[in-house]
């Protein structure tokens, strides 16, 4: 532990639009935890929303605020170990200087979904940067041994490794889709969470893969992703081309991942009758849609997907072999001091980034 400073920066949340670069004390781990030294951490769309307040995270009327005043946001997390006991490094399967990601919810493992193996809905719902646990918009941050923790190679950039969250949440969706060869696919939206379902949906290799987005450019990289065919929905007509693809009938699957409201009944609209609807979204506000096509007119299967569970260690795989244009998918790089740019970088609605990470150490 000499090596390791006594204080570091940290970004904390203490409400909505009030988050601070402050002098903290480095944690210390407790014998069962680990001290990783943070490398890369993402900025997410849900990170943002949280910082504008969103009644999903803050509350409001209806619901109870989830997020904690005082925490270190940052959950798309890669860093290096540099403390922890025998006990601690025997538990994580790790060794001091490995580099680590870790999956972004600390499920408690004693509540009814954790044993009944689905983790990632667990109760509490304990989550970095989110709730009672600091995330990684810090130079050091504490795994505890809850934490799922999985080894990512120290042979590529970090804020390409911190992908593996976005793209593990991606292929949870594609996994929910269950994809068939013959199916037609259409992915809406073509940021980090449609670029990692076309991704997915590739490797899975369906029919066909269709990227929708109003960025040329998004499509362009979309293409590079794996996409089979791209549209633009205003230059084209995305409603008859996919019938015109399909017979008639329309699309057998549509991943929703735009976390725009019409982007869902565009998505029904799209669907043949008993297809399949994958919504991986945050949304800002509530979504309205005719709940008679997904019942009386097509009889659709609405599906939910939250976090990657069980896709990590096939996002690490995908990411370290090298086929991914990720210098092209990672368009930003912060430090610390720069957050709010940042933020405001994945707020942009000119759609100049794609993936937004902060690096503690630049």
């Amino acid at each position: 532990m000499s090596s390791i400073p006594d204080t570091m920066q940290a970004v904390v949340m203490h409400a909505p639009e009030d988050y601070r670069l402050e002098e903290v004390a480095v944690p210390t781990p407790a014998d069962d935890e680990l001290l990783i030294q943070v490398e890369a951490v993402g900025v997410c769309a849900s990170d943002l929303k949280c910082y504008h307040g969103a009644a999903k995270f803050w509350g409001d009327e209806n619901r109870d605020r989830w997020v904690q005043p005082g925490i270190t946001p940052g959950h798309e997390l890669v860093g290096k170990v540099v403390a922890g006991s025998e006990e601690a490094l025997a538990h994580h399967g790790v060794s001091l200087g490995d580099r680590i990601a870790c999956e972004q919810i600390v499920p408690c493992g004693e509540c009814m979904y954790c044993q009944r193996g689905w983790y990632w809905m667990c109760g509490p719902h304990d989550m970095f940067g989110f709730k009672h646990y600091d995330g990684a918009m810090a130079e050091y941050m504490v795994v505890p041994a809850l934490a799922r923790a999985h080894k990512v190679s120290s042979e590529i950039p970090p804020h390409h490794a911190a992908f593996s969250e976005p793209l593990s949440c991606s292929l949870h969706a594609v996994e929910r889709a269950q994809l068939t060869f013959d199916d037609v696919v259409v992915v809406a939206g073509c940021g980090p969470i449609g670029l990692g379902a076309i991704i997915g949906a590739s490797h899975k290799n369906p029919k066909l893969v269709i990227a929708l987005d109003f960025d040329d450019d998004k499509l362009a990289l979309a293409a590079k992703c794996g996409a089979d065919l791209t549209l633009n929905p205003s230059t084209v007509d995305v409603f008859e081309k996919v019938r015109e693809l399909t017979g008639g009938y329309g699309a057998d699957v549509y991943i929703e991942c735009t976390g725009h409201p019409s982007a869902v009944s565009q998505g029904l609209n799209l669907l043949r009758k008993l297809g399949r609807f994958v919504e991986y979204s945050v949304f800002k506000d509530d979504v309205t849609v005719d709940w008679s096509i997904i019942s009386d007119d097509k009889e659709l299967d609405v599906l939910g997907a939250h976090l990657g569970p069980n896709c990590w260690p096939a996002a690490i795989k995908i990411i370290e072999s090298g086929t991914l244009p990720m210098d092209e998918i990672c368009t930003h790089q912060f430090g610390l001091g720069e957050v709010q740019t940042a933020l405001d970088t994945v707020g942009d609605s000119s759609g100049a980034s794609v993936k937004v990470s902060i690096l503690p150490g630049r």
